[in-house]
């Protein structure tokens, strides 16, 4: 696009930010179309958790699409753009005829960077409001992506695939600015994370673990940074008898540190990627009992009822 268009919208998105890091919902939403500041609050939301990490940081624009729609036919259900070589295409559904524009920017030097992407919609007088906002982190437990990915890389190479896999999960997120926009690197990295997928990570069907004679469904399996390191995310789906036990703190405890040393006893190079282990005995939409301990507090086998027991969340 010529430079003065450049210029323009990278001052616009900008200015934008300026007003997310002042937590300026009022401003901002005065500055988005009327359509998306008729239900601000997700947004409002965002502004108000993100404004707090972007005090004082530098705000790039890294990069800057500008998208021609004018000619999209009414009730068209799905549009796509091409930009850029190599191509960078962005595929919306629903959008209406307009001109827009997609900035990505990035909030820096702060210990907590923020990874924004906003669109940007062309009205009348050559004036362009908000028209979408997403934001995510741009590290995780102090790793940026494409260290995920190269880790990844290294696990999958010594069939360590749980670990290989997890951590293309986080590489995804994290190198992935919206999930509208794809290109030869985004395609690359789902190839290989569809490559490392473990025939036994829960998904379609759960995953069976044996402890203490009993069987566990565990439905799935994830990361998380809850607690500030990377830890595993487990949640599993007990049957009446081990929801009785549940009710109960001492055997709750035993019960959830069982299924964390089955897990262990299958996939033991789990221990040397996360940090811990967070997991959950679901019930409906909540758990039953939560628990998060680090590796080296975790038994290597099962483990006899105690009475003293690290917080618990019920």
């Amino acid at each position: 696009m010529p430079l003065q268009q450049r210029d323009l919208l990278a001052n616009q998105a900008r200015a934008m930010i300026a007003l997310v890091q002042q937590d300026n919902i009022a401003g901002l939403r005065a500055r988005t179309l009327p359509a998306i500041a008729a239900d601000f609050d997700a947004i409002a939301a965002s502004v108000t958790s993100l404004s707090p990490l972007m005090q004082n940081s530098t705000i790039t624009v890294e990069d800057l699409y500008l998208l021609d729609a004018s000619m999209v036919q009414p009730g068209a259900e799905r549009t796509q753009f091409f930009c850029g070589s190599p191509t960078v295409v962005l595929t919306f559904n629903g959008i209406p005829a307009g001109k827009y524009a997609l900035a990505i920017l990035h909030a820096t030097g702060v210990p907590h960077p923020q990874q924004i992407s906003i669109i940007l919609a062309s009205t009348p007088g050559d004036q362009w409001q908000l028209a979408g906002f997403y934001a995510k982190p741009m590290l995780v437990a102090d790793h940026d992506g494409v260290w995920y990915w190269a880790s990844a890389r290294k696990f999958a190479q010594t069939k360590s695939d749980w670990p290989a896999m997890l951590y293309f999960r986080v590489a995804q997120n994290l190198l992935s600015p919206v999930d509208f926009l794809s290109s030869p690197n985004l395609e690359k990295l789902q190839q290989e994370t569809d490559q490392a997928r473990p025939g036994d990570l829960p998904g379609k069907s759960p995953l069976m673990l044996n402890a203490r004679g009993s069987t566990f469904e565990v439905t799935t399996v994830d990361t998380t940074t809850q607690f500030g390191a990377l830890d595993i995310d487990l949640h599993y789906t007990p049957n009446p008898e081990q929801v009785a036990q549940l009710r109960v703190p001492v055997s709750a405890r035993q019960q959830v540190t069982d299924v964390m040393s089955a897990l262990l006893l299958q996939h033991p190079d789990l221990k040397q990627a996360f940090h811990g282990i967070w997991i959950h005995a679901d019930q409906g939409n909540g758990s039953l009992f939560a628990l998060e301990l680090p590796m080296d507090q975790i038994p290597s086998g099962p483990q006899p009822q105690a009475a003293n027991t690290p917080t618990a969340m019920h």
